[in-house]
Formats: structure tokens, C-alpha cells, sequence
């Protein structure tokens, strides 16, 4: 059994997208990698036909979740 490049070069960039999220000290730089992450995750569940759990992904983890991060981002102040 063997991955399709498409495939290993999603998971990569996902497992590089959710390290990055983690280790980035600026929390925009954090919230940007977690969006790249969950479209990463989204464009894999529309490869697996699973439509739905993709758009959701997308809409919902991808963009308004990303947008509530970087308003409360841009909302609080450095000490």
C-alpha cells in the first residue's frame, strides 16, 4: 500500500503548520500557522470525499475562528 505524493506532502505541511503554531513566540504568527493548518486539514477531508466535514473545516476552523484569534490579537496590548 502506498501514499500518493499529494497525500504525504498535505500531512508534511500540516505536521510543519501545527509544530510552528506551538513554537511561534508572536500569536499572530501562531493563529496564521493554525489557519494554514486547518485548511491543510480541510483540503484532505475534501480528498477523502467528505465534503461536508472539508467545508466546515474550512469555514468554520479556517476562517472564523482566525478572524476572533487575530480581533483579540490586535485588541490587547504588549507589557
Amino acid at each position: 500500500m502506498s501514499a500518493d505524493p499529494i497525500s504525504i506532502i498535505l500531512v508534511v505541511v500540516a505536521i510543519v503548520c501545527a509544530v510552528l503554531a506551538v513554537r511561534f513566540k508572536e500569536m499572530l504568527f501562531s493563529a496564521i500557522a493554525l489557519a494554514v493548518l486547518s485548511v491543510m486539514i480541510a483540503i484532505m477531508f475534501f480528498r477523502m470525499d467528505s465534503v461536508y466535514a472539508g467545508a466546515f473545516e474550512l469555514s468554520v476552523c479556517a476562517g472564523l475562528i482566525t478572524a476572533l484569534f487575530v480581533a483579540v490579537i490586535s485588541l490587547t496590548k504588549r507589557k
